[in-house]
């Protein structure tokens, strides 16, 4: 069934069907535009989002990036932002493959439909021409048909008329004759337009306009298919990122999972354990001795003798609880703070010709701690902190991470230096080999450069090995796991080891020093500072301290070390103080020095 056939004389009923049809696509185009629009508008939103709560700060900066939550809760933005590209590249699909599109056929169609129904009408306005000149030539034909007959009934009355003569009657026959002929051209006129009218209408009804209604219906029909393809393109751009869309809804769906509460309150001890030891028990003040006092035996007013125990107790009173606001470290006393107490304290209570007053001592006590509170601050952080290169400005434990760090990346260094070298050396044998290939002398400069970054390195590598094994038995001894200090060997020469008879000798005046210098049991335990540094000498261990495996071989040519091959287990038996030297026990027999960096030690 066509148009052509059953719908012949609804041409208006046709114009109004298209044109409908055609609106009905632009109405489409217009709504996928307005859809690309807010896909667009809600994808920049996403966009303004995700970077509204991305961290601002660079990653290796921000400390919270350790935390599986933090982490998670990047990638949930990472996979929300790449959810609004999908949705960028749904509006854009949207705006090229229909918008555009759609939109130049539409052109193209309302194109198509005004020629075909200027064609109908043009076809229209030529039936119409003919039947007025058929009407025309009928109304003539009628006329002249009517003059006949009264020119007829005219000559045969007047023949009939014995009064009329003869030439009137003639005359009137004449007349009626003449009327006749212009009748019968008028009906021959009438006849061959009728005939050219029936023959123009037939070609009108059954072949012209069927023609173009087909044509209509075939431009409709067109219309329609590439319309519900436009409806399956909205689909298709929908089902084009779904896999997209549903590997980001994975994603979130793996960030969610991967959220671990035990690991990040690891995480938050590895990143803000400082590796002090609790703080002591305060000792009980007795204001009371300094209202007894009198001038003539002032003094600090010390049971014990210990002067610099009673001035950083005084400093540090009020300060000792380390989860107040304005916690401040309780300061070390003068003697590990590397200072001199006043000669007043040192010499024992001043004289009654001194004159002196307990407080005035105090304040120069209080000026003698002052300058080390500063870096105590620092530890915590606060403004003006100075950085050192052995990082002991870091509480204990976060220094031995950090030197940990730097030794690693030392380590990294060095074996590529090595490699480098190694590489330099055979390209170096290659070139001796077969000259044409390379001149040996122009490697020379960069194989010395390799070498002295190589030593460069290796003196890195004794400097950080030795301020992390320093930072390790600080945290041992913090945590109290730590064995007894013993007592490091005397500095040696720059190019010899410790001496281990000196060091003994050093270790018996010692010794001696401590018994002359006895001083009763007291609250030594609970009233050490918090922020110490083990700079003070200690009687030496009889047992090892920790196992060594030797990396190197070394041979023990100077006096005071000791020789060792390559994977040798060795015992442990005095760490490396900065000099590069550790003394070991091997299984043997025999103790002495070997340099530190030939040695892999673990401490007990």
């Amino acid at each position: 069934m066509d148009w052509g056939t059953e719908l012949w004389d609804q041409f208006e009923v046709l114009e109004r069907h298209t044109q409908w049809g055609l609106d009905l696509l632009d109405k489409y185009v217009k709504f996928v535009k307005e859809r690309a629009e807010v896909e667009q508008a809600y994808a920049k939103q996403l966009r303004s989002l995700v970077k509204k709560y991305l961290p601002k700060r660079p990653t290796k900066d921000d400390p919270e990036v350790k935390f599986s939550q933090q982490q998670s809760f990047v990638q949930l933005l990472q996979e929300v932002n790449d959810f609004a590209g999908q949705r960028e590249l749904v509006a854009e699909s949207l705006g090229i493959r229909v918008c555009l599109e759609l939109a130049k056929y539409s052109q193209e169609m309302k194109q198509e439909r005004k020629m075909h129904f200027q064609e109908g009408r043009r076809a229209q306005q030529q039936l119409e021409n003919g039947f007025k000149q058929l009407e025309t030539s009928k109304r003539k034909f009628e006329r002249d048909c009517r003059e006949a007959e009264k020119a007829a009934h005219t000559a045969e009355r007047l023949d009939q008329d014995i009064n009329a003569t003869k030439a009137d009657v003639e005359k009137a026959k004449q007349q009626a004759h003449l009327r006749n002929h212009m009748a019968e051209e008028s009906k021959n006129e009438y006849a061959a337009q009728l005939q050219r009218f029936n023959r123009d209408q037939a070609h009108f009804y059954f072949s012209q306009m069927p023609q173009i209604f087909d044509k209509l219906q075939d431009m409709d029909e067109r219309r329609a298919t590439r319309l519900g393809a436009g409806y399956g393109l909205l689909a298709e751009a929908e089902l084009q990122v779904v896999p997209i869309i549903g590997k980001c809804l994975e994603g979130m769906k793996v960030a969610a999972e991967s959220v671990d509460a035990k690991n990040d309150s690891q995480v938050l001890i590895e990143l803000h354990k400082s590796g002090f030891a609790r703080p002591g028990d305060l000792e009980f003040e007795d204001f009371s001795q300094v209202m007894n006092r009198v001038p003539s035996d002032s003094s600090l007013g010390t049971p014990d003798g210990r002067p610099e125990l009673r001035a950083a107790s005084s400093r540090s009173r009020a300060k000792r609880w380390p989860f107040g606001k304005k916690n401040k470290p309780r300061p070390p006393s003068l003697s590990l703070l590397g200072g001199h107490l006043p000669s007043t304290l040192s010499d024992g209570p001043p004289s009654p010709r001194s004159g002196r007053d307990p407080l005035a001592i105090l304040s120069e006590i209080s000026k003698a701690v002052k300058p080390r509170l500063a870096s105590f601050r620092s530890l915590r952080g606060g403004r003006g902190t100075v950085v050192t290169e052995d990082f002991s400005h870091l509480p204990p434990e976060q220094q031995r991470k950090r030197l940990q760090q730097q030794l690693e990346e030392r380590n990294r260094e060095l074996q590529k230096e090595e490699d480098q070298r190694e590489a330099l050396k055979k390209m170096k044998d290659v070139y001796e080999k077969t000259p044409q290939m390379g001149d040996p002398a122009s490697l020379e400069p960069r194989i010395a450069e390799t070498l002295g970054n190589i030593e460069r390195l290796k003196l890195e590598v004794q400097k950080y090995e030795a301020w992390l094994a320093e930072a390790e038995s600080r945290v041992l001894s913090n945590r109290g796991d730590s064995l007894s200090r013993h007592s490091r060997p005397p500095d040696p020469p720059a190019t010899a080891p410790p001496d281990s008879s000196s060091s003994s000798n050093n270790s018996g005046s010692q010794d001696n020093k401590e018994s002359s210098s006895e001083e009763p049991p007291s609250e030594e335990g609970q009233d050490t500072p918090i922020y110490t540094e083990f700079d003070e000498d200690f009687e030496e261990p009889a047992s090892p301290i920790g196992q060594c495996v030797a990396i190197y071989q070394f041979e023990g040519s100077s006096e005071g070390t000791i020789s060792m091959s390559e994977g040798e287990d060795l015992s442990l038996m005095e760490e490396d103080k900065g000099d590069g030297w550790t003394r070991v026990r091997r299984k043997q027999g025999g103790e002495g020095y070997v340099p530190t960096s030939y040695l892999r030690v673990t401490l007990n």
